[in-house]
């Protein structure tokens, strides 16, 4: 029996960050985004779907793009125009709206002040599908928005997270997001989706190397493929404020705990335990973009750009605790596996 498949797009590039309520506003999507549609794609890509369908809004068509890049776009899968509301962000419309904005947190069929009526969005989203339906005899895939999932599904209450998958006639299927073991194979495709740039894909495949060597070398129990997971994905943030930080609040989105600990620890380190996070802190500490060179060297660059007394002290401070790791894992093989 054939099945419709609706994808909702991976989040988007919200300005600071902020949350908006979007409909036409046309954003992106941000870099958790990508990651998150390259993960469901995953999982997507191991059914065979006849056509791909999207919306014509930035956010569905790159969030197809991870599953196809055949696309057929159809204007009446884009998400509801949200009328005064449109781009503005939840705060705001709370202080402008505060009666109307309270009655729609308990019904979403109330609608926005000059915005579409759910009866139109859902009248224009049945129309593209019965059209899709004709053009079809097989599975197909529809990337589209929450409002418009809701609405094919005739529930306004439904759970709809991004990069989520509903299929249609399915009640155990509605919002599932796919759930996959973060593996390298894994963190090299979100690497790759994330995008951070040539430079920093070249440096954190370096890093991982480093870090795997110095691993297989220890005579010590280690999880090697969490390991070079976190270290493929350990500057995937690079390019954000508070980067490890940054880039570890993404993992954890995603559900990579482990992995997310041992990130947000690769920038500054106590230089004590010897574990994963320890070894991904060094092995970083001793690439210099894509090249392994001693600690002194790649200390030495990093000085130049300590501006600040404050910034003085954070860096000798990671000296010395990248020099007691050296030292622990000098000591335990017992010969200098880092210099």
């Amino acid at each position: 029996m054939r099945k419709v498949f609706l994808l909702r797009h991976g989040r988007p590039d919200f300005p600071l960050g902020t949350r908006l309520c979007l409909g036409r506003t046309d954003l992106p999507l941000g870099t958790l985004g990508r990651m998150q549609a390259c993960r469901t794609a995953r999982w997507l890509k191991t059914r065979q779907f006849e056509a791909v369908y999207s919306s014509p809004l930035q956010r569905a068509v790159e969030t197809a793009r991870f599953c196809s890049d055949d696309l057929c776009i159809h204007p009446d899968l884009r998400e509801m125009d949200c009328g005064d509301w449109d781009g503005l962000d939840f705060e705001e419309i709370q202080r402008s709206w505060p009666e109307l904005y309270a009655e729609r947190g308990k019904d979403l069929t109330i609608p926005m002040p000059n915005g579409e009526t759910p009866d139109e969005v859902r009248s224009r989203a049945e129309h593209a599908l019965r059209q899709i339906l004709a053009e079809t005899t097989g599975d197909a895939l529809i990337v589209a928005h929450s409002l418009v999932i809701r609405s094919l599904l005739h529930d306004y209450s439904a759970r709809i997270p991004y990069a989520s998958v509903t299929v249609l006639g399915d009640p155990k299927t509605i919002g599932f997001v796919p759930e996959e073991p973060l593996k390298p194979a894994l963190a090299e495709e979100l690497l790759k989706a994330a995008a951070p740039g040539e430079k920093i894909e070249a440096h954190c495949r370096a890093v991982a190397k480093e870090a795997l060597r110095i691993a297989e070398l220890l005579p010590m129990e280690l999880d090697t493929e969490l390991l070079a997971s976190a270290a493929l994905l350990h500057d995937v943030a690079r390019l954000e404020k508070r980067h490890a930080e940054t880039g570890a609040a993404w993992l954890r989105d995603l559900g990579y705990e482990d992995a997310a600990a041992i990130i947000e620890r690769h920038h500054d380190h106590d230089g004590t335990k010897l574990d994963e996070a320890a070894i991904l802190y060094l092995a970083d500490k001793c690439v210099l973009e894509d090249r392994v060179v001693p600690l002194a060297e790649r200390f030495s660059v990093s000085e130049a750009k300590c501006l600040t007394e404050a910034a003085r002290a954070a860096h000798a401070r990671r000296l010395e605790a990248a020099e007691r790791l050296k030292a622990q894992v000098n000591a335990l093989c017992q010969t200098e596996v880092v210099r």
